[in-house]
This record gives C-alpha cells, sequence and structure tokens, in this order.
C-alpha cells in the first residue's frame, strides 16, 4: 500500500467493547474520528458517532475484516482470566498479522504483568521485565514479539500500560464492583491483600484519552508507555475518600490470600492467585514520561472517586 493511500485513511478501529475500548471510542468520536468498535456480536447500545462491527478477531479472517480501511487499531481485546494464555497469542497472530497487511499503525492496551514482582521498586518503562507468573511470561511474550515486529520495519506498534482499572463503567476490577456498590448500599466493600500499601490505579478515561494519543502520534512507535497514572495511594485511603463522601463508614472485608469472595468466584481466584502478589507488596507505576512526552496529566483520585460514585449510582438506581 502507498504512503498516500495510508495517510488518506482516517478511520480508527477498536478491538474489545469492553470499559476500556468503549470508553475509547467515545474519546476517539469526540477527537473527531470515524471510528469502528469490534467485538464479537456487535449487539451492544448505539453510541454516537460509532460503527460498530461483529468479527472474531481471534482468526485471521475476522481480524482482517474488522481492521480493513483503518488508518489507527487499537487492541484492547481481553478474555476470561482462565483463558489468556491460550487465546492471547492466538488473538495476537491474527491483529498483528492484519496490520502487517494493511500498514494500519497498532496501539496496544497492555498490563503491568511482564515486570512480574518488584519488591515495591516504582514501575518505569525502563524496569526489567522479571515476570515468573505464567500470565506474566506470556504478556512478556506478547510484548517481545509487537515491539520485534516493529523493529524489523513489519509493523508499526505502540504499547500502552495501565494500572488496575478504576472509574465509570469499570465492574471487574479490585476497584470495582466488588467496592462501590457494597459502599452505597451498605454491604460488604472487599480488599485484596495488604489495603495499606500503595497501589496505582488508573482512571480508564485516561487510559482511553492515553491510547488515542498514541493513536494521534506515531512518533511514539515502537516502544512501551505508561498511560497516565495518578499518584499511588493505599487502597485504605481510597476508602477513606468514599467514606468522606458518603458519611458513613465502609464495611470492609480484606482477603489476605487468594480464595472466592462476592463477584469474584472460584475459577477466577483459582487462575488468579499466581498475580496477588499485586496486592502484597507496593504497586506503584510512574507514568512520568508520558506526561512529560505528550504534555498531560492524569485526572486526580479525588475526581475519579466522585465520577465512578456518580456512575454507581445511577448504575444501581437502573438495576
Amino acid at each position: 500500500m502507498s504512503t498516500e493511500a495510508r495517510e488518506t485513511r482516517t478511520l480508527h478501529a477498536v478491538l474489545g467493547s469492553g470499559p476500556a475500548g468503549t470508553t475509547l471510542a467515545r474519546e476517539l468520536v469526540r477527537r473527531g474520528h470515524p471510528v469502528r468498535l469490534v467485538d464479537r456480536r456487535a449487539d451492544g447500545p448505539a453510541l454516537d458517532g460509532v460503527e460498530r462491527f461483529a468479527a472474531d478477531v481471534s482468526t485471521a479472517e475476522g481480524a482482517r475484516a474488522a481492521t480493513a480501511g483503518a488508518a489507527v487499531v487499537y487492541h484492547c481485546v481481553n478474555v476470561g482470566y482462565h483463558l489468556q494464555v491460550e487465546m492471547m497469542p492466538r488473538i495476537q497472530e491474527a491483529v498483528l498479522g492484519a496490520v502487517e497487511e494493511s500498514g494500519a499503525r497498532l496501539v496496544v492496551l497492555d498490563t503491568l504483568y511482564p515486570y512480574g514482582e518488584t519488591r515495591g521498586e516504582a514501575m518505569t518503562e525502563e524496569t526489567p521485565w522479571r515476570a515468573t507468573s505464567r500470565k506474566g511470561r506470556m504478556r512478556a511474550e506478547l510484548d517481545e514479539r509487537y515491539l520485534t515486529a516493529h523493529r524489523e520495519g513489519r509493523a508499526r506498534v505502540v504499547l500502552g500500560r495501565s494500572a488496575d482499572f478504576v472509574g465509570p463503567g469499570v465492574l471487574n476490577s479490585s476497584l470495582g464492583a466488588a467496592v462501590f456498590p457494597g459502599a452505597l448500599t451498605g454491604g460488604v466493600v472487599l480488599g485484596l491483600g495488604d489495603i495499606g500499601l500503595p497501589h496505582s490505579y488508573t482512571n480508564i478515561e485516561d487510559v482511553a484519552a492515553g491510547l488515542a494519543t498514541l493513536g494521534e502520534h506515531p512518533e511514539g512507535d515502537g516502544r512501551v508507555w505508561h498511560l497516565p497514572t495518578a499518584p499511588a495511594v493505599s487502597t485504605r485511603e481510597i476508602h477513606l475518600m468514599i467514606e468522606k463522601r458518603l458519611g458513613t463508614p465502609l464495611d470492609v472485608t480484606v482477603l489476605p490470600e487468594a480464595r472466592p469472595f462476592g463477584p469474584f468466584d472460584e475459577e477466577f481466584m483459582a487462575e488468579y492467585a499466581e498475580m496477588f502478589y499485586q496486592h502484597t507488596e507496593p504497586q506503584i507505576v510512574d507514568s512520568s514520561a508520558f506526561e512529560r512526552a505528550f504534555g498531560t496529566a492524569p485526572t486526580p483520585l479525588t475526581q475519579t472517586v466522585d465520577a465512578t460514585l456518580a456512575w454507581y449510582r445511577a448504575w444501581l438506581a437502573n438495576g
């Protein structure tokens, strides 16, 4: 494909319609881009300015269809914890193959898993990848393949890493449906591990804005970036922020180890056990490189808590 043809395309294709993909689609529309939002069924609610598209991007045919005509592709697909080691490499192969064929740029939403245990060291983009868990090693292998494809000139790729999600629409997170519904209804609020340790959380809207920024700035390609993340505080401090806003103490139950509880069933916790170190040592993300390079800043945690409480109030009211 010629350079001229690539430059005339403006479509941004978002693969995955979970909280990250959906929030990103809205952010891209806000920035004036035509957007295609892809999942297996395309049966979600209508979003202004967004074309919903059904495709199975774990197959070469599905990935090609999902990304056809796109200038930028955002890989925000995730699968159930028990399926990740099997499915994520298959999805990578299909998506990477599709953008290699088309010439579209690829922006990948990534995790902190490749770093493994850090013993509380703040994570920067220079932190060594020392994962020993199955899912951590898998993610590191995927990331090395992405970066190798870029180095070899087969694709143009950039990775944006996020800490645990928090914010409107985020349910399946340690600071999601296990916390806010209980806080608002007087029910149990779940904490994992040592809630007195510093733990970074990334606002889902900062995830979306960060990925969109990477999609608009090809000069950032070929490397890992930490998406804008507010300075780490303890989970207990966030609980206190919630208590202050609600005017009532939270009924917090802390799990010192991975076992089924509330929204986290036995299947999930069995798979999550190897990642539970994230709650027994400080998890501190330094996103200053991104902030300097692109002139941005993360949303303050106080604003994040306010917005998340407001969203969960409406969610609970709507049943």
